[in-house]
């Protein structure tokens, strides 16, 4: 991205989005009383969230025991109830999902597919669906300090140690299928980035056709495999990100708010919720709805308006797709394919 001498001036910058994470999947209920169980809940949940300034919601489920839902039948149900509850924002399934065959006679069907890609086939179908690319270890407990953990299941040596061992797998055949069953379900991939070299597999992407769309980027600063939350890993990340870009900035625990000032006053956009950190001062609990609260004061007291529902959908580019991938790297601001016997640097000349 290209910083000029007023890319800092908040009437230069685009409103503020914030996504709102406030599920916190990895914690188990007994973990805070900011995680919503009952389906009731959750719903109500993301109003907060939506009333406290959030416009993008990034949704995970739970059974009525606490546990994690992989029924597609609740996703779907779930999504129903926000399109009605929070009709303005914009909603995102995390893509780290794999459902699960909820009879005898579903089994055949779903044990011949990677049930990941059952997100395409959600109903209501969400704005976005995040995807992780290149498999990769995702140890989030690294960067985890006792103190981040104390009185949650993490503190546990079993279950640290689960999350401690977690990968993601994300190669070439299913991130290339992935992207084609959410393209013709007209579901925006949000893809979810840890360091440069993936965002240079995502260019190669478009480059080579496989995604023809506007770039949705999450920078996920956790460590455990990803960049770690150091303001170089950040800047680097930002500074490779191609100018048409929308670009969010995620970290981990009470690394979350320092980066998170630095993107609002840059003009880019903010995560925040319970999934990524349960604290403000050190040792004091803070809510999902307080966090979004603290960024929308961060961002008025800059000058710099927070996103309407409206906005963050036009922000976001919902709904739209290109024709060509020499379409998709125009729009982004990337240089074109090289043509053949072009030399040099295959620049766009203005008309």
């Amino acid at each position: 991205m290209h910083f000029l001498d007023d890319s800092l001036f908040p009437e230069n910058q685009q409103p503020l989005v914030i996504t709102a994470a406030p599920y916190g999947p990895e914690f188990l209920p007994g973990d805070s009383d900011d995680i919503p169980v009952s389906m009731d809940e959750q719903v109500q949940k993301a109003v907060d969230c939506y009333n406290a300034g959030a416009t993008v919601l990034h949704v995970h489920c739970r059974e009525a025991d606490g546990s994690g839902s992989k029924r597609l039948s609740m996703f779907n149900e779930m999504l129903a109830r926000l399109r009605d509850a929070v009709p303005k924002m914009v909603l995102q399934v995390g893509g780290s999902i794999s459902f699960a065959p909820e009879g005898d006679g579903e089994s055949a069907k779903w044990l011949s597919d990677d049930t990941r890609h059952m997100l395409a086939d959600l109903t209501p179908r969400p704005d976005q669906v995040t995807i992780a690319i290149n498999t990769n270890q995702m140890n989030v407990t690294e960067l985890m300090s006792a103190d981040d953990v104390a009185g949650t299941s993490l503190a546990l040596p079993a279950y640290h140690h689960a999350y401690r061992e977690m990968w993601f797998t994300s190669g070439p055949d299913f991130v290339e299928e992935h992207l084609r069953r959410l393209t013709a379900s007209g579901i925006q991939p949000m893809f979810m980035l840890g360091d440069v070299g993936q965002l240079e597999t995502v260019e190669r992407l478009i480059r080579r056709g496989v995604y023809r769309g506007p770039l949705v980027l999450n920078w996920v600063g956790i460590g455990g495999g990803a960049d770690g939350p150091n303001p170089y890993n950040m800047m680097e990340f930002i500074r490779r990100t191609p100018d048409g870009a929308m670009l969010s900035i995620e970290s981990q625990m009470r690394s979350v708010l320092p980066l998170n000032t630095m993107a609002i006053a840059m003009g880019l956009h903010v995560r925040c919720g319970i999934e990524d950190n349960l604290w403000g001062r050190k040792g004091e609990r803070m809510t999902s709805v307080g966090q979004i609260e603290q960024l929308t004061r961060i961002s008025r007291e800059l000058f710099r308006e927070v996103a309407t529902g409206d906005e963050a959908r036009e922000i976001c580019q919902i709904g739209v797709q290109y024709q060509s991938a020499d379409e998709t790297l125009a729009k982004l601001g990337w240089p074109p394919n090289r043509d053949a016997g072009h030399r040099g640097v295959p620049l766009r000349l203005a008309s």
